[in-house]
Formats: C-alpha cells, structure tokens, sequence
C-alpha cells in the first residue's frame, strides 16, 4: 500500500476540476488531480466538438489568469458581439448589443474540447499538481487531519480537502451519502454544427417556441453550435431525419434569421434535468461544478457557475491558510458554501421559470412573454442590465475572476 499526502485531491478533470487544480497549485496548494484518462490535446482538422460553453468576461478572466486563454484563442474562441432573443407566436422580441454597454462583445462560444485542452496543457507545466490516470475510487476514509480516497488495487491517497469536480453523477459525492434534489425536465437537447447561409453575424440567436428554445451560438464567421430544446419524442424525430430534411427544419424554425442552415457532421441527444445538491460541503471535502448543481442550459450559465465556485473555493482556502485553519475544517467549507450556493440556487430558479414560462401555450402567458420582451427591449436601462448579466457581472467575483488590478495588494 502507498499513499500520497497533497493539500487538494481534485476528483475529475474537466473544465471545472482543472481550473481548479491549476489554480489552487497556482496559490501555492500541493494538488493531485484524478482522472480516468487524459483529453485529447488536438484532433483532426475540420472536426467540431458538440458540446460548446458561452463564456462570461468572468469566465474569461479566469481562463486568462490560469494561463489557459493563450491557447484558447489560437485553437479558436468566438467573441459574440451581440444576442437576439425572439417569440414565436407573437412580435415580442429583444436585441442585445455589446457597444450598448461600451464592451468589445457580450462573450466568447468555445467548444468544451479548447478549454480542457489548454488547461491540461497548462497543468503539464505546472510542477505544483501530480495528475494520478486511471484511478478507481472505492471507498472514502475520515480522517483526523482531512480525509483519505481508497483506491483500486489497495492504494490510500490522503489530502486535506477532496474536492468533487466529477460531474452530475459524481462519485465522490455518491461516496459521501450527499443527497439531491432532482427533476427531469421531459425535454431533450439536440446539439449539432451548422453552416449558415449569410454567417452568423458575430450574433447568438434565440427563438422561444413552445415545446423549448432554438439556440444558435456563433462559430467562426459563418457556423452555428445549435441546441434545439424539445420533448423527447420530437428530439428522437429530428435526429432521424435525413440531413436535407433537417435543413429544412432548422431553417424554419430559426425564421431564416441567417439564410438557409445546413448541417455539418452528427447530431447527439442530450436528457434535460435539474439537480442540486443537498449539500455542498462535509468535513474534508467539497462540491463544485455540476457535481453540486445540474441547470438548463437556456442561458448557456452551467460551466460559468463552475467556475466561479472554484474561483471561490480556492480563495477559501487561501483565507483559512492565512488563518491558520485546517483546510478541510468543515466552519472553513461552510464559507464557501455560504458564498456559492445562494447564487447558484438564484441563477437555478431563473432559468427554471424561464423554462417554465416560455414553454407554456397558456394564452395569458403569451401575452406576458410578449409584452415583456418588448418593454426590455425599449428600455435602455433595463436592456443594459441583462447585457452586464449576459458578462458575468453584478456578483462579488473571486481574485481569479477578477484583473490584476482589481486585486487588493499583499492578498495571496
């Protein structure tokens, strides 16, 4: 039997668990970070990746601090510069615009494939995390000083803190007797690659109908990452299709807002719920990313959320080090509880009645949504606060989330 004594063992090494490996070693933590195997770091040319995040200026700022947004941009990331969300059955509508608010854009659309990989080639360099490959979990230990992860073939992996970054079905807190509350929102996403016809005009498009929303989030000059919100029927219908009759699907449901859309590549499936977990934190151990709360992807928020609670976390710890606190002090863990779950639960609640709203054939709703739509749109002010939402902003932000400058001096 061996063991491994580290500040942090990060569990799963996604977007979320490496930025949080990265980071926390960047604070000067000894990390290991357990993975079943290594991302791809490159991949054929011409390939697409179906699942893309929209990323907040926080998000951003968090990736460029990590070292990781250099490769980022080169790999490809698309700014957005301006977002229009319309109804269907009706003339509300409501047009987001990044000059609006003096900004370059509203955000950047990255295929989940570019950030892994450049925050795995940011971790390669980094001598302040080991990566452990191919590590089953068995069982967790409590410990004095933290707590131990027993792993397959006998062996024992002590730290601190363990910190579940390991997905909406996450062992670790399976292992943990973590409950959560949970509901299956009977709505599939279909996600796919399309080419339109006249670009994307550097613009998300959104189009509420009533079985669920229609995304198009712009890649490149002239792609769409499109996430079709629909019951699971309906989904399973579309995704058959042949190609040429999805075109012409897609085309109409997206009011040829860009010209005709062709699709490039497969389209996959994705179960639409909610769940959040019971309870963030225990003694020795935490949750973030989807681990701790699963959304819908209405707003694209899910891995924002992420990575601020490892933004947060990993300035808990540097707090409760200065201290002198244990790492895994469960009234240490409880501040980041504190700190994350009330907005989280709040963006949570949003999109739900969102869903709720827009997916509804309720003839007085209709009317509300309309309405609604077009008064944001005709106020300034109003439109100018969701543009700084749609940026990440209005929210106490981590150090990592934040410039340089923006930094008190001396802080670790």
């Amino acid at each position: 039997m061996s063991a491994h004594d580290f500040d942090i063992a990060v569990v799963g090494g996604g977007m979320v668990g490496a930025a949080l490996a990265l980071g926390a070693a960047h604070a000067g933590f000894r990390v290991a970070l357990l993975e079943r195997a290594e991302p791809p770091l490159e991949w054929p040319p011409g390939s697409h990746d179906l699942r893309v995040s929209a990323l907040t200026r926080a998000s951003q700022r968090i990736l460029q601090n990590l070292g990781a947004w250099e490769a980022m941009a080169a790999a490809g990331v698309t700014p957005y510069e301006r977002m229009q969300v319309w109804e269907a059955r009706g003339l509300g509508e409501i047009r987001f615009d990044a000059a609006d608010i003096g900004e370059p854009d509203l955000g950047h659309i990255v295929e989940n494939r570019v950030v892994v990989a450049a925050l795995w080639q940011a971790l390669r360099r980094e001598d302040g995390v080991e990566i452990l490959l191919q590590r089953e979990i068995e069982a967790i230990d409590r410990e004095a000083e933290g707590a131990a992860l027993q792993l397959a073939g006998g062996e024992t992996l002590r730290a601190a803190l363990l910190a579940g970054a390991d997905g909406a079905r996450s062992r670790l807190r399976e292992l943990a007797g973590i409950g959560l509350t949970a509901r299956d929102y009977d709505q599939h996403a279909l996600v796919a690659t399309v080419r339109a016809e006249r670009g994307n005009q550097a613009t998300a498009w959104q189009r509420f109908m009533p079985e669920g929303p229609l995304a198009l989030l712009p890649l490149g000059r002239d792609r769409f990452s499109i996430v079709w919100t629909s019951g699971p029927a309906r989904a399973a219908e579309l995704q058959a299709l042949p190609a040429e009759d999805f075109d012409c699907e897609l085309t109409l449901a997206s009011e040829r807002c860009c010209g005709r859309l062709a699709l490039e590549g497969d389209r996959a499936l994705f179960p639409l719920r909610l769940q959040h977990a019971t309870a963030y934190v225990q003694p020795g151990l935490a949750l973030l990313g989807d681990a701790a709360h699963v959304i819908h992807p209405l707003a694209g928020q899910g891995v924002n959320l992420g990575l601020l609670d490892a933004g947060v976390l990993i300035d808990t710890l540097a707090e409760a080090r200065r201290r002198g606190e244990p790492l895994g002090a469960l009234g240490v863990l409880r501040r980041y509880e504190r700190a994350r779950k009330g907005h989280n639960l709040a963006v949570q609640m949003a999109m739900d009645a969102f869903k709720h709203l827009f997916c509804n054939r309720n003839p007085a709703l209709h009317l509300l949504r309309n309405l609604g739509l077009g008064l944001a749109d005709r106020v300034p002010p109003l439109r100018r606060g969701f543009e700084r939402v749609a940026l990440g902003e209005g929210i106490e932000l981590p150090r990592l989330a934040r410039m340089p400058s923006d930094c008190p001096e001396g802080a670790d």
